[in-house]
Parts: structure tokens; sequence; C-alpha cells
């Protein structure tokens, strides 16, 4: 032990000196570094750890308490460093800001962390917007539209059948509440609710909030949601008419009843069961105000009023709802016999009694019958052109025979629900929409085409939008052996057999997905069958097929001359992989191709003589421009001559006069002398 106590202190002080290295280095070093010394104190504090459990057990008590010292000196270390305040970064600060600065350690990138979801769900909060076609802004209206519905039915009843209000007035108090709330909330989902302009959802929630303000929708929603129930202080509960003010929220409940009109698969039912409850309505409405005014007239006073509720058998408020309820039906309806009014209140009631019941008469026979008629419109339409069929047959003497299986087909296709002309419902769409729902319903059904499964997806849409949907009655040939083809068809529905000259003898069954005829459309040179059908193919039962013209495909590849390549050494592929091309009539150029070219060198020639007739047109009217400015100009400068000429002898006349009147002056002043 004596021995090995030196070589043990070398040792000891060695690792104490690299401990204590490492801790100063990293703490002298930038505070970037800060989580990285972290991480390294906590490794070597553990295995110190390690090191001070396992000592004792060894007994060198030594070891132990300066792996202890250590152990505190690294706390007191990590603790320096958490509490050491950053200095600033001017440079940081002028770019990124005071505010930004690096986590010195763990627990403060966890604050920052923190501190990051709330400014995130701080931003998500302040920039959230309510879509009104999405699904929730839908179902809200649903909630909304059920407390208006909740006020518009049962706050008028409380307010005339005074039994009502007072059974339950706890639940009423409830619901009336819980429907306050729902109102301010719809007050709130509006400020939020984004619209569109330009077919862009507005987000800007100052935008929202000034277009919302400045309607007549806010200025209800403010009056609906006035406290007016306070009012209870004064007057006690039972008085729910100081809630009227609650029924001004109805623009939401039709805003709801609209949005599901647009939603509905039914729309016409929609609209009847509409229609029926708003007669419901102002006749639940009409038999509550009946009953106030019995009320207030005194209930028995006459024969028109309720009858005197004490009586047994009106006393109950099933009853007197009920018998109400009748009253206003019959009188709104004019349907029946009721007492006559007595006093003028009652007269004047009647008469406004009438006067609705006419409109609602008016109402429900012309909605109903508009209803009617949209609902059997389709129906109406396609009786029509059965009928226009009948007719011509009939006109032409058409055998029974035929003229059962065409009544057949029609059946077919209304039972099937295919009598509508698609091309003419799509007519009203842009071609962006109409473009969309083609590849929606047809691309799958295209794809499955074997020449087509290469081809890019621009002439996939462009044939797709050409495919004509057909319907073939039972027996009837898709085509036959020799015909030549001209479209190419695609299985939809139903069932085709490959038949022989009999019609008879089935050598093959086409189901759903096949397709033939696309080989002979291409017109492949080489080909053993050419552009000729080369079996008989005819429909088992009903079937749904899809046409390709072979005009239609050949209007659709000139665009895509890449993909015409393709297509046709697919076709070739195919042709070879079946046996039926013939190489050496692939190699010669066909007739079609010299045709071809025919037709191109005279089309280049007629455009080269088009432009030669051009030129030589442009060529005619410069030479005549340019020699009428040459002409213009030998007239400006025969014009310029004379001038110059003109004034040269001005000039000279000029001077002569001059010499002439000087000599004149001479011989004056020669007399003037001659006499003095």
């Amino acid at each position: 032990m004596t021995g090995q106590g030196p070589a043990e202190d070398t040792a000891l002080s060695a690792h104490r000196l690299s401990v204590k290295t490492c801790l100063d280095d990293e703490s002298e070093r930038p505070d970037s570094t800060l989580s990285r010394v972290q991480s390294t104190c906590d490794d070597t504090s553990s295995e110190l750890q390690r090191v001070a459990d396992i000592e004792p057990q060894s007994g060198r008590r030594g070891l132990s308490r300066l792996v202890s010292l250590v152990i505190i000196l690294r706390e007191w270390a990590h603790k320096s460093l958490l509490e050491e305040e950053q200095r600033p970064d001017s440079f940081l600060e002028r770019f990124r800001g005071p505010e930004l600065r690096t986590a010195p350690s763990r627990t403060s990138q966890a604050n920052d962390n923190d501190k990051d979801g709330k400014r995130s769900i701080r931003k998500k909060f302040n920039t959230f917007v309510v879509a009104s076609a999405d699904n929730t802004y839908y179902r809200w209206l649903f909630v909304i539209a059920s407390a208006v519905l909740y006020n518009w039915a049962l706050l008028v009843a409380r307010a005339c059948f005074d039994e009502l209000q007072t059974e339950s007035y706890i639940l009423w108090l409830v619901l009336d509440y819980v429907s306050d709330v729902v109102y301010i909330l719809d007050s709130c989902v509006r400020l939020r609710t984004g619209f569109l302009e330009q077919g862009l959802l507005v987000k800007d929630l100052s935008k929202l909030r000034d277009s919302y303000v400045h309607t007549l929708q806010f200025k209800l929603d403010v009056v609906s949601i006035l406290p007016t129930d306070l009012a209870y202080i004064a007057t006690g509960i039972h008085m729910p008419q100081l809630r009227f003010n609650r029924l001004l929220r109805f623009p939401r409940m039709f805003e709801f009843f609209d949005r599901t009109e647009t939603r509905t698969n039914y729309p016409n039912i929609f609209r009847i069961c509409n229609l029926v409850l708003y007669i419901l309505v102002i006749i639940h409405w009409n038999a509550c105000i009946y009953y106030a005014i019995s009320k207030s007239l005194g209930f028995g006073s006459d024969t028109w009023v309720y009858p005197n509720v004490s009586d047994t058998e009106y006393d109950s408020l099933s009853r007197s709802y009920i018998y109400c309820l009748y009253w206003s039906t019959l009188t709104l309806t004019t349907i029946g016999e009721m007492p006559p009014p007595v006093r003028d209140e009652e007269y004047v009631f009647v008469v406004f009694d009438f006067l609705v019941g006419v409109l609602i008469f008016a109402t429900i026979v012309g909605n109903v019958g508009s209803m009617i008629s949209n609902m059997n419109a389709t129906r109406a339409e396609f009786q029509a052109r059965i009928d226009a069929i009948k007719h011509y047959m009939q006109f032409r003497k058409v055998s029974k025979e035929l003229e059962a299986r065409v009544i057949k087909w029609f059946d077919y296709l209304w039972t099937n629900e295919k009598a509508v002309d698609e091309q003419e419902v799509l007519k009203n769409l842009p071609n962006k929409l109409r473009a969309e729902i083609a590849i929606n319903v047809h691309l799958e059904t295209l794809k499955k085409v074997r020449i087509f499964q290469d081809c890019e997806a621009g002439l996939l849409v462009e044939l797709v939008l050409k495919l004509r949907p057909q319907v073939f009655s039972p027996g009837d040939y898709i085509c036959r052996k020799g015909d030549i083809g001209k479209e190419m068809y695609i299985i939809k529905e139903g069932r085709l057999a490959v038949v022989a000259d009999d019609g008879v003898t089935q050598y093959a069954l086409l189901t759903a997905g096949s397709c033939f005829g696309e080989i002979s459309i291409l017109n492949i040179k080489g080909s053993k069958m050419g552009n000729r059908r080369t079996a008989n193919i005819r429909s088992i039962g009903y079937s749904d097929l899809f046409c390709l013209s072979k005009d239609d495909l050949m209007e659709a590849v000139t665009e895509y001359p890449d993909a015409k390549k393709v297509l046709e050494d697919r076709g070739r592929e195919i042709l070879t992989k079946e046996g039926l091309l013939d190489e050496t009539l692939a190699s010669k150029p066909s007739e079609e191709e010299l045709e071809e070219k025919v037709e191109r060198l005279e089309h280049s020639l007629d455009t080269l003589q088009t432009r030669f007739a051009r030129l030589l047109s442009e060529y005619t009217a410069m030479q005549q421009r340019l020699k009428q400015r040459v002409s213009a100009l030998e007239h400006q400068v025969q014009n310029a001559s004379q001038g110059f000429v003109s004034e040269n002898e001005e000039d000279s006349m000029g001077n002569v006069k001059a010499t002439d009147e000087d000599k004149s002056d001479d011989l004056t002043k020669d007399d003037d002398r001659s006499h003095s």
C-alpha cells in the first residue's frame, strides 16, 4: 500500500488536473457551446458518481473524498453557468433584435419552446378565420338555427299560455340562457367568418370586422342580445315577453335552410318540408294570439272566444293549445265553420286571419305546383321523347317487333337513370370544370386500354373529353367482320360476345373494362387487318360502352406528335405479338404517306404562292410610293428654282431704279447750281 501511494497520488493529481482543465476550458468558451458543456459535464459527473459508489466498497476513502469534491466543484460551475448573464452582442442586436439570444441551458431552451408554443397558438388564434363553405360553419348554422327556432316556437307560446311558463320555469331559464350564449358565440363567429373576394378567402380580421359591422345583420344581432331580461328584477321571471328581441336573429335560420337546400340530394322534398314548417309556425303563432285575445276579453264571455277555463273540459294546458291550434287551422285555411265574432276587436282579428289565410293558400298552391312540376320535369321531357319516337314509328309503319325493342330500350334507360344527356347537362359549365368531371368519370376507364397506357397525361385528358357513352340492346351488333373500323369501344357495363358469322356460336366473352377496335382506328402501316374489323361482336344483354371515333383521336394527337408516334409503336408491338404485322408492307411507303407528302407539298406551294403574291403587291405599292415621292421632289425643286430667279430679277430692277434716282438727283443739284 505504501509503495503504491506516490503513484496513486500522481494519477489522482493528473486526473484532478484533467477534470479541472475540462471545466475551465469549457467555461471560457462562447455561450453558443454551453449546451455541449452541459452534456460533457453530465457525462463526467455520471462517471465520477459511479466511481464514488464503487470506491467505498474497496476501502479507498481518499479517492472517494476526492471524487466527491470534484462533483461539488462541477455542480458549482454548472450553477454559475446557469446564473451567468450573457453579454449582449451589438452586431446581432442590430440585425436580429436584442430579444434574440442563444439559450444558455436546457431549462431556458424549454422555456423558450413554451414561449414559442404559446406564441404560435396566439398567432393561430389571431389568424383563425371560418370559411363559409366548410362543414364546421354548416354545423354551427345548425346550432344557431336550433336556438332561433326554439325562441320562435316556445317564446311566443310561453308569453300567451301562463300555465306553460309557470310549470317549468327553471327549464325555460336554463334553455333561455343557453340560447343567449349561443347568440353571443354566433356574433363572435360572424366577426371571423371569411368571404370570397375574386375567388380568394379574405382573412384580414379588420376587413372582416368592418364588412360585418356595416351591415343590417349586425344591428339586428346587437338588438337580439340586449339583456332585456334584466327587467325580471322588477316584473318577475314570468314575463317572457321581455325576450322578444331574441326573435330578430331569424336571418341565421334562413341561411341554414338555404345551405341545406344546396347541399341536399333531394331539394324538392326539402322545399316542401320547409314550406310546411313556415305554415306550422304561422298557425302556431295565430293560435297563441287567439288564446291571448280570449284571455284579455275574458274566457267564455261570448261564443267566439275560448270557453271558460273553469269548465273541467277546457282547463288543461294540452286541451287549451289543441283547441286554439284547431281554431287557427280552420280560420287560416278557410275550411269548416267556426262561431262568428261578436265584438269589433274580434272582427278585426278574423278579417286579418282571412287575409293571411288567402296569402297562405296562394303560397301553398303556387309553391307546391312549382315543386311538383320541377320534380317531374325530367320525366316529362323523357316522355315527350318517347311520344315523338312512337309517332314517327307509327307514321313510317315500323314493325311491331322493332317498335317493342325501341320501347324496351327507353325503359332500360329510364330504369337505370341513363336518360340524361350528359352533353346537355354539362354545357353550362366552363371548359375547365367540364374537363375535371370527365376526367373523374372516364380517366380510369381509358387507362385500361393497352395502347393508351404509356401516353402522356395531356393526351389522355384530350381523349377523355371526346368519349361518348352509348347503350346497346340485347342482340345488337356493335361491329361486324369486314366493316371499316371508325371507332373504338370501351366496355363500362354489360357483356359482349365474339360470335361466328351465324351469330350464335361464341368464341370469346368481353366484360367490363375490356376494349376492342383500338388497332383499326390507328390504321398502322403493314397491318394485315388494315382498317377493317376481323370479328363479329354482339351484345348479350344491355351494354354501356364508351365510343372514341377515329377523327377525334386524330384530332387529339395532332397536338401531340410524340404521343402519336408512341401510339403507333405500341400498336405495332401488339400486332407483332399477335402475328398480324407484315414487315414487308411496313417497310414500304404507303399510299397514304405519299398522299400526305403530296398534300404537304401542295400546302407549301400554296403558302409560297400566297407569300409571293403578297410580296409582289407590296413591291408594286412601294414603287408607286417612290414615284410619288420623286415627283413631289421634282416639283419642289422647280418651285425653288423659279423663286430664286424671280428674286434675282427683283434685285436687278431695284438696282436700276436706284441708279436712275441717283442720276436724277445729280441733275437736280446741277440745275440748282446753275441757277445760283
